[in-house]
C-alpha cells in the first residue's frame, strides 16, 4: 500500500510539537554528574595481569595511537630435566586518548581480556601530551570497570563454564566411586577377619589343651622312670 502523501511530514511535526511542550532543564555539571549508562565508552582500563604482550591490540588499533613495549625473560624449568622457556614481560602498555577514536577494537581483539570500557569521562588536560596515559593509569581506571549484566536466564551456558563444570562433576563421580570402591574394601576385610577370629579361637585354645597336657606326660614318664 503506497504511503498518504504528507504522512512523513506529519510524523515530523509531531516530533516537534512533543519536544516544544517538554520542560527544559539544564544538567547542573560538574555538581551535578550525570547519569550515564552502565556500559558507557570513556576510557580504556588495563588488567596488567591478564596481558600477555601479544601486540594483537596495537597491531589492529585503526589509529595507531597503542604504544608497547617489553622484553624477554627465561623461566626455569617447572620440573627437573625440563627445558627453559622464555616469556614477555610488560615494560609499557601506554593509550593516546588525543587520537583514540572509541571504535573499541582493542577491547574485541584481546584474546586474554586485559583491555575493558571504564565509565570514567573526566580525564581532560590543557597539554594535549598528557593526554597519553601509562599503564599506571589505566590500571586504575580499571577498578572503574562496571560488572558485566547479568545473563539471559533462557541464553545458554557459555562453553568455558559448561567444560569447567562437566571436569568438576566428572572428578566429584570418580572420588564418590573410589570411596565406594574402599568402603567395599573395607567391609571385605572386615568380613575376612570375622570369618578368620573363630578359626582363630580355636586353634588357641588346642594349643593351651596341648601345653596343659605336656606337664602330666612327663610326670608319667618321671614316674616311669
Amino acid at each position: 500500500m503506497p504511503p498518504i502523501p504528507g504522512s512523513g511530514l506529519a510524523k515530523g511535526l509531531a516530533v516537534t510539537l512533543r519536544t516544544m511542550t517538554k520542560r527544559t532543564v539544564t544538567a547542573q555539571y560538574p555538581d551535578v554528574q550525570p547519569e550515564l549508562p552502565p556500559r558507557t565508552r570513556g576510557v580504556i582500563g588495563l588488567f596488567e595481569e591478564n596481558c600477555t604482550v601479544c601486540m594483537l591490540c596495537a597491531r589492529e588499533c585503526p589509529d595507531w595511537c597503542i604504544y608497547i613495549d617489553s622484553h624477554k625473560e627465561t623461566v626455569p624449568p617447572a620440573a627437573p630435566g625440563g627445558r627453559e622457556r622464555s616469556r614477555n614481560v610488560l615494560d609499557r602498555f601506554a593509550i593516546d586518548f588525543a587520537l583514540c577514536m572509541y571504535c573499541g577494537i582493542c577491547i574485541e581483539v584481546c584474546p586474554f581480556d586485559a583491555l575493558f570500557w571504564s565509565p570514567e569521562f573526566e580525564y581532560a588536560e590543557t597539554d594535549i601530551h598528557e593526554l597519553t596515559h601509562e599503564r599506571d593509569k589505566l590500571r586504575e581506571w580499571m577498578w572503574t570497570v562496571p560488572e558485566p549484566p547479568a545473563l539471559d536466564p533462557g541464553a545458554e551456558e557459555p562453553k568455558e563454564i559448561a567444560a569447567a563444570r562437566k571436569t568438576a562433576d566428572k572428578l566429584q563421580a570418580q572420588e564418590a566411586q573410589e570411596a565406594q570402591e574402599a568402603r567395599q574394601a573395607q567391609a571385605t576385610s572386615e568380613a575376612q577377619q570375622a570369618q578368620e577370629s573363630p578359626e582363630a579361637q580355636q586353634t588357641q585354645e588346642s594349643q593351651q589343651g596341648r601345653a596343659a597336657e605336656q606337664p602330666g606326660r612327663t610326670e608319667e614318664q618321671e614316674g616311669q622312670e
